[in-house]
């Protein structure tokens, strides 16, 4: 495994458990005690304390479980068990581990690698809001990689990425409307969000809105 990537999610994961919690008890009861006991570095107790909850059907202990068992942390007779359980979290509709799985097939890391399988999974997670899967799956569109090559869908991730305030998906959304490629070419658009990125310290889109906005002034009545 990707290591570096997977503690990144587990961190990431921590913040959905305390709105999920409320809806699961008493598996989520285990699940925030097991959190706790992760940030303690008691990892021991918490590996056992998301097991129990994993089994019990709490979606963010399987998927918080499945990391620690692919970092070490934790450990299992079933050889397979740390995908068993984030394969788990994600069908049952968690989106942190929608992306990871998805993640896991666009790199073939530890899975036969399948970039429609990948997309899939993304779609999944990028339904639901999760902003890093939209813009994963707005560039597979973009380039045609794994999808066919289809700018306006790209264009939708992009800008629910944008609007959700993705520095990335703004300056590129930004582009698109300047250039037209998968919208309708719009410079007071472009210049909307080259404006939104520049105002997150994206530089180059300062730029791009200056120059833009020089055009747009010297073109109107």
């Amino acid at each position: 495994m990707h290591r570096p990537l997977c503690r990144a999610l587990f961190c990431i994961t921590l913040a959905f458990g305390c709105a999920h919690a409320v809806a699961d008890t008493p598996a989520a009861a285990l699940a925030q005690n097991a959190i706790g006991a992760y940030e303690a570095g008691r990892h021991d107790e918490a590996a056992r304390l998301f097991e129990r909850a994993a089994r019990a059907g709490n979606r963010l202990a399987q998927f918080n479980y499945a990391m620690m068992l692919y970092r070490n942390e934790a450990q299992s007779r079933d050889a397979n068990a740390a995908w068993r359980w984030l394969r788990r979290a994600a069908g049952a509709g968690l989106p942190q581990a929608q992306f990871t799985l998805a993640r896991l097939y666009e790199r073939g890391d530890g899975v036969p690698k399948s970039l429609p399988t990948a997309a899939e999974w993304y779609r999944r997670a990028a339904g639901q809001g999760h902003v890093e899967a939209q813009v994963s799956l707005a560039s597979m569109y973009f380039v045609g990689h794994g999808v066919p090559l289809d700018a306006a869908t790209a264009a939708r991730w992009y800008l629910a990425a944008a609007r959700a305030g993705h520095v990335g998906a703004q300056h590129i959304i930004a582009s698109l409307y300047e250039t037209g490629n998968g919208v309708a070419a719009d410079r007071r658009l472009a210049a909307h969000w080259y404006l939104q990125a520049a105002q997150q310290g994206d530089a180059a889109a300062r730029e791009k809105h200056a120059a833009l906005m020089s055009q747009i002034d010297a073109t109107t009545p």
